[in-house]
């Protein structure tokens, strides 16, 4: 959904109606085909108030707009593949750094660095914010990469950064947003 809304706008899509095709089109992708019909029924039988004026028609009329504004490319390459060869790599592979670090790859899907950062680097900040936070000392493997580590450094910033914004976002200021697109819409 944040890939579509990287190149279109919210007033321009619904975000509910791109959320219910996006979940539509991801079910597609990766071949456990929930029909679309279902969705709208199940949809509207757990959020009666907030889906209900949604209708089959309009999830496949913005199916395909979805995949031009993605530009039909639905993979999307993920961290954790770099990240269990680097804790190996690195002798981390104890069982705390492995959850402290999944943990932190599985929070960066709440943000859009996948979008923006190739995943290897993103496995790298969450590595290297785990290894802050256990006082491990890897800065010679970090060396040994030759990796740019302001670029690294940056990235685990922003998941900082986002921790650190994440904290203060409440139910109110979230149905107050969502009020506030219903007005422009």
């Amino acid at each position: 959904m944040r890939r579509v809304y990287i190149r279109k706008s919210m007033v321009e899509f619904e975000p509910r109606l791109v959320a219910l095709t996006c979940l539509y089109l991801a079910s597609k992708a990766e071949e456990s085909i929930v029909q679309a019909r279902n969705l709208v029924f199940y949809i509207k039988r757990l959020y009666p108030d907030e889906y209900n004026k949604y209708e089959l028609k309009d999830i496949l009329g913005m199916e395909m707009k979805v995949l031009e504004a993605l530009d039909y490319y639905l993979v999307v390459f993920h961290p954790y593949r770099s990240l269990s060869e680097f804790l190996q790599d690195a002798a981390l592979n104890d069982v705390n750094m492995n959850q402290i670090t999944w943990g932190i790859v599985n929070d960066t899907y709440k943000m859009d660095l996948i979008l923006v950062h190739p995943p290897y680097r993103i496995a790298l900040a969450c590595i290297y914010i785990a290894s802050v936070h256990r006082e491990k000392d890897i800065t010679a493997w970090f060396e040994d990469l030759h990796e740019d580590m302001n670029l690294v450094k940056n990235i685990a910033m922003e998941i900082l950064d986002f921790y650190e914004n994440y904290r203060t976002i409440t139910e109110e200021k979230v149905n107050s947003a969502f009020s506030k697109l219903a007005l422009k819409l």
